[in-house]
């Protein structure tokens, strides 16, 4: 995948992210949220982990010393890996409960929207990590943006525990992203990681199996969409995420990820029924040319640590 610029592999992920609220909309059974997390990302993990297993030639990292330096890269970043784990559960929980409590709109929205402010301060903080100048105004816009499809969200009021479990998801979001950069930054092949990150959050929200609600699960609808979930949002979409991420900086993904509440807006109306009214379709309009800002500047890949 070298051959793509990494910031339309970030844009084609989101994009795929932004079918998943869609995707829980029209299934419309009633198993709870954080059963409908982990069935996406037990089974996206592990595809991921086959992916990881079929591309341990090297392949996937361009150097020829990629390997010997990904031999001692998970063992030798056990912070990120157990922070990587706990934050992919978290968002799993925090980010269905959101859209189930909030609306797809609204809960997408705000769960991204907060994703380049929360990544900005946990990049700093965890690894000193400053954003490339075209992430200020870049961000900026796009968070504009995102205000202006928010105030447009309709009716439908977001109450305090839904706001709670959007920004959660955000937080989450910034965490693994970050996370996700310290381990690549490694050699550690891009699937592998992501399998190890998805397989570790599945099995920490295993047990709400036993407890939570499982109804409609294994329908026709249900299986369709956990099989939409776990292939094309998860290892499809996150093959692609880290093939970027390894190429840029932490906060110009985040901000990149905007695409998926953009994909998530643009879906309600052609899909769901939904219809923008002139503030959405400016704050599109605005949300748009953000990304377009990051996404047309020069690539400032970050130099990978020798051993």
């Amino acid at each position: 995948m070298e051959r793509f610029r990494p910031e339309l592999l970030i844009i084609a992920a989101a994009v795929l992210w932004g079918t998943t609220g869609t995707a829980q909309d029209l299934a419309d059974i009633d198993a709870s949220p954080v059963v409908v997390g982990v069935t996406r990302i037990a089974l996206g993990g592990a595809l991921l982990a086959l992916v990881a297993v079929l591309s341990r030639s090297g392949s996937w990292n361009s150097r020829g010393d990629a390997n010997s330096r990904s031999q001692n890269g998970m063992g030798g970043a056990p912070g990120a890996v157990a922070a990587g784990i706990v934050a992919v559960a978290g968002y799993q929980a925090c980010f269905f409960a959101a859209v189930d409590r909030a609306g797809v709109a609204l809960g997408t929205l705000v769960a991204i929207g907060s994703g380049p402010a929360f990544t900005g301060i946990v990049a700093a903080v965890a690894s000193g990590e400053r954003p490339v100048p075209r992430w200020y105004p870049a961000t900026g816009m796009a968070v504009i943006g995102c205000g202006l499809l928010l105030a447009s969200g309709g009716d439908r009021e977001l109450d305090a525990v839904g706001l709670g479990l959007a920004l959660g998801a955000g937080l989450s979001y910034a965490v693994y992203t970050v996370a996700a950069k310290a381990v690549l930054s490694r050699g550690v092949p891009g699937p592998t990681v992501m399998a190890a990150f998805f397989l570790g959050g599945a099995v920490l929200l295993a047990p709400a199996l036993l407890v939570a609600d499982t109804d409609g699960l294994a329908t026709g609808r249900g299986i369709a969409m956990v099989f939409w979930l776990g292939v094309a949002t998860t290892a499809v979409s996150y093959v692609l995420f880290s093939a970027g991420l390894h190429r840029l900086r932490s906060s110009t993904v985040v901000t990149l990820s905007l695409t998926e509440p953009l994909t998530a807006a643009l879906l309600g109306a052609v899909v769901l029924g939904e219809r923008p009214g002139p503030v959405a379709l400016l704050g599109a309009l605005v949300l748009l040319s953000g990304l377009l800002v990051i996404s047309t500047s020069r690539p400032i890949p970050e130099p990978v640590p020798e051993p």
